[in-house]
């Protein structure tokens, strides 16, 4: 039997606590999951680790963390707290402590968790990985996942409802799987294996669990005949962008979707591969 009027709330959001991992570019995935749970409402905390960034042929961002949540806090609703900070998420207690040092900033509690960071390069075929690779891989794009979940999960008080948790995978299950990075296509692929156990797990503490595939996003990592030939893979001709899989992450976080758990979701425009 259906009840009530359907309506959209404009603020679905409007009293929650977010934490988002691996929000330490502007152009990034992570960034574009925060502005859109900061529209609709929500206290966000940013996690980031800059020295990865660093690291990678796109470089850290410019501006610097402050600066970045500094641009969510004209979209915030009133009331609403934009905080950030950093993490190594490579030590084995940093997820417990990050999940602590969010629900502080953001008045102790937490009620949504997105695990988007992840480890890049430092990779290779069958013939090239070995077992540091593997460790560090599995370390940063699976322990500290599941990790974070833990400690999120031990601060469910009993009764409460509306939790959401959301992982990020990479499509390493489709088309031909990605051969040339074994170690993160392993480890990223134990997420979305363990997304339904997960999602068992937690149903009684009030927690939807589902993990999100954005297929190819554009945030820098590419260019010229590479980008152009992977634009060609989409039907509509273009990449996605960060606010494609975002718009998707947030939606998950609203009571819209208080259904949908233990689901590995794809949003790639249709990506041939």
């Amino acid at each position: 039997m259906t009840t009530g009027t359907p309506h959209r709330d404009p603020l679905p959001l409007l009293g929650r606590t977010a934490l988002v991992t691996g929000a330490s570019r502007r152009a990034g995935i992570g960034y574009a999951i925060a502005r859109r749970l900061t529209a609709y409402g929500a206290s966000v905390y940013l996690h980031h680790h800059v020295p990865h960034d660093a690291g990678q042929p796109w470089g850290a961002d410019p501006e610097g963390p402050e600066a970045l949540a500094a641009g969510l806090r004209p979209l915030a609703a009133d009331g609403a707290v934009i905080a950030h900070g950093p993490a190594d998420l490579t030590a084995p207690g940093a997820p417990a402590e990050l999940v602590e040092a969010a629900a502080g900033a953001l008045g102790g509690r937490l009620d949504i968790l997105v695990a988007n960071h992840a480890l890049s390069g430092g990779d290779g075929t069958l013939d090239e990985i070995d077992a540091d690779m593997l460790d560090a891989h599995w370390a940063v794009n699976t322990r500290s996942t599941v990790l974070l979940v833990q400690a999120y999960a031990r601060r469910r008080a009993p009764g409460e409802t509306g939790g959401r948790v959301v992982m990020t995978t990479s499509g390493q299950d489709l088309g031909n799987g990605m051969p040339g990075e074994l170690a993160y296509a392993l480890a990223k692929g134990a997420l979305a294996s363990v997304t339904r156990s997960l999602a068992t797990a937690l149903v009684r503490l009030g927690v939807t669990v589902n993990t999100v595939n954005p297929g190819p996003v554009d945030t820098g990592y590419a260019t010229g005949e590479d980008h152009a030939f992977v634009a060609s893979l989409f039907p509509g001709g273009r990449w996605g962008r960060p606010d494609d899989p975002a718009r998707l992450v947030a939606w998950l976080a609203t009571d819209e979707a208080a259904w949908i758990t233990g689901q590995v979701i794809h949003s790639d425009g249709g990506f041939n591969r």
